[in-house]
């Protein structure tokens, strides 16, 4: 039913099947009123919508013709129809006439695509006895549609409703146990009073504590999400749909959308956008026109900046800038901002979902970007690499730096033990932002040398410089960091040394494929990868190594994009030989393995376990459930997805084992 096609930290570009076609995702699905259809949203780009059963039910004329014609047919829409159960008119008015076995077998009938269950919207700060009141309620009507779903053998694909109020363990536990329901789809409910009183950073923790405990393999939709500005940061949180009648609504009141908040038309000088109706009309030609007429251009409006808002989103999880959108996006409200700065807080948990190499440079746009998954990563990986006696500090010039540093490297001063360089016990890193530390040896790696900041530097990222090398010298006996730095930066406890004419970088290209093997696979990959008779080739228009052999036997070639390493057919057999289990490798079941020898590509549901290490891009080793070495290949997905999906490719294969 659902299958990701590409991925930039949780947000994902997926494919959604229904029984009245497929659609991209994410989306947004227009709102439809079954009697007041004031435009043909499929004209503006619409792929999806979603309608009221409960008020078409109520209306004893539009539930006849629904109930004979279908519903596709009653709302003039031939795609993939949601329809809401009636939630929205229980948080209005208390109750509603209709229970909750009724709506779904309703919704059957009129032949919905995604039903909904009767559950209910508690608003964000009630007092906790009303949110677990209401949230057992939802969870036994999530059950009980579930359960007749499968009873009665209905093609409809259900929703189940993750509530919970703004108590974030009560938002965990009813996604926990809406997961074990296994529905088809997991909205997140009751947030529209959030967005409307501009509780984004509130937002942010309802949406991650729900998305962290539901199942991957699933579309998520955050209910009532209409506005584009809120798109971007929805998305990088793992969000796929989106519904709204604020389009019409914002029309009806003479209100336009854009990224940049909600223009009202009394106060337009000039139309905010390039769309067709900000192209052909001015706002004085607006304010002219009859009530009905100004309110359906206006609407046109605002669903075109609304899917051109999604377009940019897609594209941008395809090339790897999802985030610096975000970043973007976050810039245009204070409490925006706050919420971007919230999701900081739950980067432990996006790293997980993040493709370690992309297609496009990170860029170091503000403060927040120190907290994005790529950085966490990067310093993880620093503390966690073997260390030598010594360390010398660099400061930042033309990337890649290891390129461009030789011959005498200047003044520096000392920290720790007073004693001579040993070079061949050195590590030498530049100081960057925001990266912190970047060994030479593997600073052609993604991203760390695709990455851009400001050469004008803001005082966070020098706290934050600081506060890292603080903690980074720590592990050395005696660190010396280059006279330029110790002028920028507050750190102290140094004194001049006078053995700066001693300090030389020499280039070393087999110390370097090995400390990029040992960062890319784990430490002792290096050691396990390029033993022998090593020889190392390098493009004669670039200088760039190409590829690494053993005598004459290829071991790994390097990928000139983004400086990892791609196993050959014997890189493959002594990464496995050397590196422990489960490192680096996808289990596949007994079905799979003559499939996986052949060198076919794998499918999610013939995956047993994954390293819980692996990130989509990653390369990966595909062995048996007796740890037999099958086949190698590019990872599509994290191994959190892989372990949570039942359809979809996991794998691009490169190779299988067989002879």
């Amino acid at each position: 039913m659902f299958e990701i096609k590409a991925k930039d930290n949780r947000g994902r570009v997926g494919v959604l099947k229904t029984n009245s076609g497929t659609i991209k995702t994410p989306n947004l699905m227009p709102v439809i009123h079954p009697r007041k259809q004031a435009i043909d949203v499929k004209k503006y780009g619409a792929d999806i919508v979603i309608t009221n059963a409960y008020l078409i039910y109520k209306d004893e004329e539009l539930k006849q013709e629904a109930i004979d014609k279908g519903l596709h047919e009653l709302i003039n829409f031939d795609g993939p129809i949601m329809t809401d159960s009636g939630s929205f008119q229980l948080s209005v008015y208390g109750d509603v006439d209709i229970t909750n076995k009724e709506v779904i077998e309703f919704q059957e009938l009129i032949k919905t695509d995604i039903g909904t269950s009767l559950d209910i919207p508690t608003a964000p700060f009630v007092d906790r006895e009303k949110a677990e009141e209401d949230l057992e309620i939802t969870l036994e009507r999530a059950k009980e549609a579930i359960d007749f779903r499968n009873k009665e053998n209905m093609e409809m694909k259900l929703n189940s409703v993750v509530q919970g109020s703004t108590f974030m363990d009560l938002r965990r536990f009813c996604a926990r146990e809406l997961t074990k329901l296994d529905a088809d789809l997991y909205p997140i409910g009751a947030v529209v009073p959030l967005m409307e009183s501009y509780h984004y950073k509130e937002l942010v923790d309802v949406v991650m504590n729900s998305v962290a405990n539901l199942p991957d393999s699933k579309p998520r939709h955050l209910m009532g999400a209409g506005h584009p500005m809120v798109f971007a940061l929805a998305v990088a949180m793992g969000c796929d749909l989106f519904d709204s009648a604020a389009y019409i609504l914002y029309a009806e009141d003479d209100r336009l959308l854009s990224t940049r908040g909600t223009y009202k038309l009394e106060n337009l000088q000039e139309m905010p956008c390039s769309c067709e109706v900000c192209s052909n009309y001015t706002p004085d030609d607006l304010r002219a026109m009859p009530k009905e007429e100004r309110r359906d251009l206006i609407a046109s409006h605002n669903l075109h900046v609304s899917f051109a808002e999604l377009r940019l989103i897609r594209q941008a999880i395809y090339e790897g800038s999802l985030m610096e959108l975000v970043e973007e996006r976050c810039r245009a409200h204070p409490k925006l901002l706050d919420a971007y700065r919230q999701l900081g807080k739950y980067m432990e948990d996006m790293e997980k979902y993040d493709p370690r190499s992309k297609k496009s440079a990170f860029f170091y746009t503000g403060p927040e970007s120190l907290s994005r998954s790529e950085v966490k990563r990067h310093m993880q990986k620093l503390r966690e690499m073997p260390k030598k006696r010594d360390l010398v500090i660099l400061p930042s010039s033309r990337k890649p730096y290891s390129k461009y540093i030789s011959g005498k490297l200047g003044e520096f001063y000392g920290y720790g033990a007073q004693r001579e360089i040993d070079l061949e016990n050195t590590d030498f890193m530049v100081l960057d932002i925001p990266f912190g530390l970047i060994p030479l040896d593997i600073d052609e790696v993604y991203p760390l040398s695709q990455n851009d900041a400001p050469r004008i530097k803001d005082v966070d990222s020098l706290e934050f410089i600081e506060d890292f090398i603080s903690e980074f010298v720590e592990y050395y006996e005696q660190t010396l960091i280059h006279s330029k730095i110790i002028k920028e930066l507050d750190i102290g406890l140094y004194t001049p040394h006078i053995q700066s004419d001693e300090i030389r970088y020499k280039k070393d290209d087999l110390k370097k494929v090995k400390a990029i093997a040992d960062y890319q696979f784990g430490n002792g990959a290096g050691k396990a990868l390029f033993t022998g008779n090593i020889n190392i080739e390098k493009s004669k228009k670039t200088g760039k190594i190409r590829h690494i052999y053993d005598g004459k036997v290829i071991i790994a070639n390097m990928r000139a994009s983004d400086s990892y390493l791609v196993l050959s057919k014997e890189g493959a057999k002594r990464l496995h030989s050397k590196m422990p289990y489960p490192q680096n490798r996808v289990v596949v079941n007994e079905d799979s393995v003559p499939f996986a020898l052949e060198g076919k590509s794998v499918f999610s549901k013939f995956i047993v376990s994954a390293d819980e290490n692996i990130r989509a891009n990653d390369e990966v080793l595909i062995v048996s459930e007796e740890d037999e070495l099958l086949a190698y290949g590019k990872a599509l997905l994290s191994a959190h997805e892989m372990n949570d999906f039942n359809t979809g490719q996991a794998i691009k294969t490169r190779k299988g084992m067989k002879k």
